[in-house]
């Protein structure tokens, strides 16, 4: 039959105990000191008492005088039973000499020899000692008693029997322990409730199951590859991971800091100080795409918030590149349905037997379509700009806008260096450009007109790539110029996928090519945006995410 192990006790439990027998052990110790020191306290106490008595009985004259008669005892004895009732010592003994008493409390023993030591007294030496007389143990004094001529011509002892002495420390002691278990009952009492609260904290968990958890716990950190932050009730980082750091840019160590001194973007701020929790919420860095998701923390009160992070740079910009190519698509579609119309246009000229009309009507449309093409890469003939205006061209006809290649454009292929990625252009280019038809949409003229250009380019690696995106919409209030690049931000009602991040993701890929972007007004009305990106050659390119230079 097997036995069950017994779970070890939880770590309240164990400091619990460790506590109690702690105090019980402080307690006695500290009582057992008392009781020592009460007690030599209380002999010294009672050998002061009988040297002073003795001392006192001693130079009284009368009992110089009594000691000059011929019966001592006579006068002797009933001062001393006085002073041994006035000064609380339990007896008083004159004697002569040689230890011949003269005085007793027990009167057979007068006329006795004095038990004792008196060889010091005789020399003139007052002093104390504990012997055991004929009243029991005692601390007795001894001092000579002196005549006129300074003889020694008498002794007197006065003495406290020990056993008074311990009745005396016996009534302290009393006290002591009860002071002593009040105590231990407080001591007991606080211990315990300390412990409660302690056990509600560690839910009950021995040593062991804390230290495994906290290796777990640290495993399962380290072991999590989306960022994880943890801030506790005042919004000041408590902990985080290696992933938290990467992607949210910090090198140095931001334990004890608040999140509003790490430098991160005002909106991702705001959503780390926020109360109520957010859930994947789309927050843009310096350089990275991030799914934020907070939760706070509360045990009867709030403890802080944990914070998770996940990047989707790479994800937003494969988005990006999807729904160009959902918006191609879209447009090839339309032209396919818009040429199948022309082709059952010419075919029905030609059932009617007017082949001339629609040769010229089929000619006319080839040479349009042509035309758009040659005017496009004429102007750009860098293949991904050239692509990317064709299908944004065909897709703003769709939505009743009219996107121009102005004059002015001029970038031929191979111009783009390496450290410019096809992606980040049609990230920039393509979100100027969605913007501005969303802008143009339903006024009169509806026009979008794209400029790409170089300036200052007098050699390979200089120079920079200039591209204008003007459209004839509403324009941008100056007052809005600083937050229309923030994420979020937008003047059209949110539709299923939100609004107010294209601009952004424009934004934040300008500036990991270290370029800039500005809005202005146009000369026609409407809203210029200005992209400006350094030319930069390979060798001087900056990493951006994902390994590319």
């Amino acid at each position: 039959m097997r036995l069950p192990v017994p779970r070890p006790r939880s770590l309240a439990g164990q400091l619990f105990a460790m506590q109690a027998v702690l105090i019980a052990v402080v307690v006695a110790g500290c009582a057992l000191f008392t009781y020592v020191s009460d007690r030599a306290q209380a002999e010294g106490a009672a050998s002061r008492q009988a040297t002073a008595v003795a001392r006192s009985v001693a130079d009284a004259p009368s009992v110089r005088e009594a000691i000059g008669t011929a019966d001592p005892t006579a006068e002797l004895q009933p001062y001393a039973t006085r002073i041994m009732h006035d000064t609380e010592v339990d007896f008083v003994t004159i004697m002569s000499p040689d230890g011949i008493r003269w005085t007793h409390p027990d009167t057979d023993e007068i006329g006795r020899r004095f038990r004792g030591n008196t060889a010091r007294a005789l020399k003139g030496e007052t002093f104390t000692e504990t012997y055991t007389g004929t009243l029991g143990p005692s601390v007795r004094a001894v001092t000579p008693v002196r005549d006129d001529d300074d003889r020694i011509v008498g002794l007197v002892s006065a003495g406290i029997k020990v056993e008074a002495i311990s009745r005396r420390v016996s009534d302290q002691v009393t006290a002591l322990f009860g002071v002593a278990a009040g105590a231990l009952v407080l001591g007991a009492v606080g211990t315990y409730v300390i412990n409660a609260r302690l056990r509600r904290h560690t839910h009950g968990m021995n040593a062991a199951e804390l230290s495994r958890m906290h290796d777990y716990h640290q495993a399962a950190l380290h072991a999590v590859r989306e960022g994880l932050l943890m801030l506790d009730g005042q919004y000041r980082v408590a902990l985080i991971n290696d992933g938290g750091r990467e992607l949210l840019g910090v090198s140095e160590e931001v334990v004890g800091r608040s999140v509003a001194d790490l430098g991160l973007p005002a909106p991702l701020t705001g959503a780390l100080l926020a109360s109520e929790p957010r859930v994947d919420e789309v927050h843009l860095t310096a350089d990275r795409v991030l799914v934020v998701n907070t939760s706070p923390v509360s045990g009867g009160e709030r403890r802080g918030t944990v914070v998770t992070l996940r990047d989707v740079t790479e994800l937003q910009s494969l988005m990006g590149e999807l729904d160009s190519e959902r918006g191609f698509t879209q447009a090839l579609r339309s032209q396919a349905h818009e040429a199948a119309n022309r082709l059952h246009t010419v075919v029905s000229l030609i059932e009617l037997g007017r082949a001339d009309e629609a040769a010229g009507f089929a000619t006319a449309e080839l040479e349009l379509a042509q035309a758009l093409t040659d005017q496009v890469v004429a102007a750009v003939s860098e293949p991904v700009l050239a692509a990317l205006l064709l299908g944004k061209t065909a897709q703003a006809n769709e939505r009743g806008v009219e996107l121009v290649v102005s004059r002015e454009s001029g970038l031929d292929d191979g111009l783009l260096p390496r450290s410019l990625p096809a992606r980040d252009l049609v990230t920039i280019l393509g979100n100027l450009i969605d913007n501005a038809v969303d802008a143009a949409q339903g006024r009169v003229p509806a026009r979008v007109t794209v400029t790409a250009s170089t300036e200052g380019r007098t050699g390979p690696g200089d120079g920079e790539l200039v591209l204008r995106v003007a459209d004839t919409g509403a324009g941008v209030d100056p007052a809005h110029a600083s937050q229309v690049f923030e994420r979020g931000f937008s003047t059209k009602p949110a539709g299923p996928g939100g609004r107010g991040l294209g601009l952004a993701l424009a934004r934040q890929a300008v500036h990991r090519h270290e370029g800039t972007l500005s809005v202005a007004g146009a000369d026609g009305g409407g809203a210029e945006f200005t992209v400006r990106l350094p030319l930069r050659t390979a060798s001087g390119a900056a990493r951006v995410p994902g390994g590319r230079t």
